[in-house]
């Protein structure tokens, strides 16, 4: 009866490495929002790192979290390093720019887990207002990366703060109806 069980074991081991080995490696999250403000508001409010504090889902999380900004506060080059204790460790800085389109992070997280991923904005015009859509794509490179993507629902997690930050940003620039 042991030597059943042992195989038996030994087979649900197998198929579960096998199933976190064919988990996809590429990933991608995105969110999207249509807010009453003009592109170019919208934009400058994101492409100014110094600005992300008003609408970043994180630094409502973690108000004292130490910032180090570096290079100019917006376009490319512009660098912002951030350590906490909730929202851990890591740097974003811009790596491309196309004034009032489109913005493109690359990210580093060295805490609570090295990760690097591409954070992307697009501003979209329509009629009076902007579709603005947030995105992070990266890589699950190894087996702990994917089978915590397989515990975690990463898109469910990150996407929800992608949803809060859009909907902080539409609080802080949708001008008031005035009659």
């Amino acid at each position: 009866m042991t030597l059943i069980i042992l195989i038996v074991a030994g087979l649900l081991i197998i198929a579960l490495i096998a199933v976190v080995a064919m988990q996809p490696t590429d990933f991608r999250i995105t969110r999207s929002l249509t807010i009453s403000a003009p592109a170019p508001v919208l934009f400058e409010q994101v492409s100014d790192l110094h600005r992300w504090a008003a609408w970043s889902p994180w630094d409502k999380m973690e108000p004292d979290v130490k910032k180090t900004f570096e290079g100019p506060s917006s376009g490319i080059g512009a660098s912002y390093s951030w350590v906490g204790n909730k929202t851990g460790s890591g740097r974003m800085i811009t790596i491309e720019n196309r004034p009032t389109e489109f913005l493109r992070f690359d990210l580093k997280f060295v805490k609570p887990f090295k990760a690097h991923n591409v954070a992307e904005f697009t501003f979209t015009p329509e009629g009076g207002k902007t579709l603005v859509t947030w995105s992070m794509t990266g890589e699950n490179t190894n087996f702990t990366s994917k089978a915590f993507s397989m515990i975690m629902n990463c898109d469910k997690m990150i996407g929800g703060q992608f949803e809060d930050g859009l909907k902080n940003l539409k609080s802080i620039t949708e001008q008031p109806v005035t009659t």
